[in-house]
């Protein structure tokens, strides 16, 4: 992939600043006591988000995401004095924020966007990564970039903040351009694999892990530049100020330890454990974010 077009570098100034305040909030809450009460936290984890969170061969949730979380769960075994059970949780696109609005999930461990809308509704931990939306076609497609999706069909995941991109960018801009849902990432590959879409529009980090992770790369391709810029945080109840502190201190522990920089290597540098590569090294943007958590500079 041409470095110039991954989403990391677009990440600027003014997104920075919006996932700064929607994941710096947080008056007083009840669920690390909840927590306590019942020796449990429940993690919300995506079956196929690779490399965030999906599932092992052997039926276990993991990625980079989920041991974010793991060292999250480290923390607030500190604080309460007793380490909780993790109860794992499947969640979708579609109903991850809710689940951690209802208090069904304690620590929504995806690929989740940071943005205002959801924003007032949870809180976000500091930002993790940063995607951008792109579009992926069958390689020999007319289709590259936004101006060729003219009385063309785009699906993108119900619930993403890809989809609703789609609907803003090609109003006034892409005559007649059809946009559908699909109900998941499967779905909407299957849909662009039997002709009945022209394109997906996905975050190119789940593009690039999908297509690594199942061998498709010769099939498929992802063209254009990134439409959007969208950074990752890790979703927790809005309001609840101890939570925030527990979650605060185990990013400044990764960063300080300099664990940050490994646990990004193991998910997006080495091979995933399929042997898939990735081979995305931490951009200069992230990297500067990370180090204001007090990320030691590379060796």
């Amino acid at each position: 992939m041409r470095r110039g077009g991954w989403a990391l570098a677009l990440l600027g100034p003014a997104a920075l600043m919006l996932a700064a305040q929607v994941f710096a909030q947080a008056p007083a809450g009840p669920t690390l006591q909840r927590i306590k009460q019942s020796g449990v936290v429940r993690i919300g984890y995506r079956e196929n988000a690779v490399p965030f969170s999906f599932m092992s061969a052997a039926g276990s949730p993991q990625g980079y995401s989920i041991e974010l979380c793991q060292a999250i769960v480290d923390e607030i075994a500190g604080t309460l004095g007793t380490r909780p059970r993790v109860e794992y949780r499947l969640v979708t696109p579609t109903n991850r924020i809710d689940q951690v609005v209802a208090g069904r999930v304690d620590l929504e461990c995806g690929s989740t966007t940071i943005s205002q809308e959801r924003g007032g509704r949870v809180a976000f931990s500091p930002i993790i990564f940063a995607a951008g939306t792109r579009l992926l076609v069958k390689r020999g497609s007319a289709i590259h970039s936004l101006r060729d999706l003219e009385g063309r069909t785009v699906a993108g995941v119900s619930g993403t903040t890809n989809a609703r991109a789609m609907v803003t960018l090609g109003a006034g801009r892409v005559r007649n351009l059809r946009i559908t849902t699909a109900d998941n990432y499967d779905h909407a590959l299957a849909q662009l694999g039997t002709g009945a879409v022209d394109a997906v529009a996905a975050d190119d980090i789940l593009i690039l892990g999908l297509l690594n992770e199942r061998g498709l790369r010769s099939e498929y391709l992802m063209v254009g530049d990134a439409l959007t810029t969208d950074p990752y945080g890790i979703a927790y109840a809005k309001g609840d100020e101890a939570l925030a502190e527990d979650v605060q201190k185990a990013f400044k522990r990764l960063a300080t330890s300099g664990r940050l920089r490994t646990i990004y290597a193991k998910w997006f540098v080495q091979p995933l454990p399929s042997g898939a590569p990735i081979g995305i090294p931490m951009s200069a943007v992230l990297e500067e974010s990370f180090r204001e958590l007090g990320l030691p500079p590379a060796q």
